[in-house]
């Protein structure tokens, strides 16, 4: 039985992903060889990355976010800002910053606690909610590391929309030579406020 890499999501939508596209392309041009950029299109901000699962699972996971799902109402998230995991100094995840109610965090963690009766793994890691749009290459130099630093601090990114969550995914994501290929498996809508 082949396993599934699974996680899920919220969908980012078109104009914003285009958005960070338009306002990062100086520095995707000025780092495409240090960084590894997420196609457009791969944009999302993640709420739980499940790992392998069995596909016998899907319909477990699938009632699991439907039910996540009918516990919250609707909200906004606000994408801006350009920053780096873990630090600054020692950029490995480059982002976009989200700004958010707290219902975000509470979503988030009803998640985590549904996945971890279900036997997934917590993350150790605090939630921070963020649309990762590259991934610094393994081995780079010190040099290297510096001017992707300095590139960094010099991009400044405003505000770049406000979007409206009503809906949860699960996503496959299916590695290919060309990067990875994600696909919806289901979605559930949240509460309409």
């Amino acid at each position: 039985m082949n396993l599934l890499r699974a996680f899920i999501a919220v969908e980012i939508p078109l104009a914003i992903r285009q958005a960070v596209c338009s306002a990062t392309a100086e520095l995707q041009k000025e780092l495409s060889t240090l960084i590894r950029w997420v196609p457009m299109e791969n944009m999302h901000l993640t709420l739980k990355f499940l790992g392998d699962v069995s596909p016998s699972n899907v319909d477990m996971l699938t009632q699991m976010i439907r039910a996540e799902a009918d516990l919250f109402d609707c909200f906004e998230l606000q994408l801006n800002g350009l920053g780096s995991f873990p630090s600054p100094k020692r950029p490995r995840v480059i982002y976009i910053g989200i700004q958010a109610p707290a219902v975000l965090s509470a979503l988030h963690r009803g998640i985590e606690a549904a996945s971890r009766r279900l036997g997934y793994e917590s993350e150790e890691r605090d939630f921070s909610p963020h649309l990762t749009i590259g991934r610094v290459k393994q081995n780079i130099t010190a040099t290297e590391q510096q001017t992707i630093r300095r590139a960094l601090e010099g991009t400044k990114i405003d505000s770049l929309g406000t979007t409206r969550v009503d809906s949860l995914h699960l996503y496959k994501s299916d590695l290919q030579p060309t990067g990875s290929v994600y696909t919806r498996l289901h979605s559930a809508s949240l509460k309409k406020s």
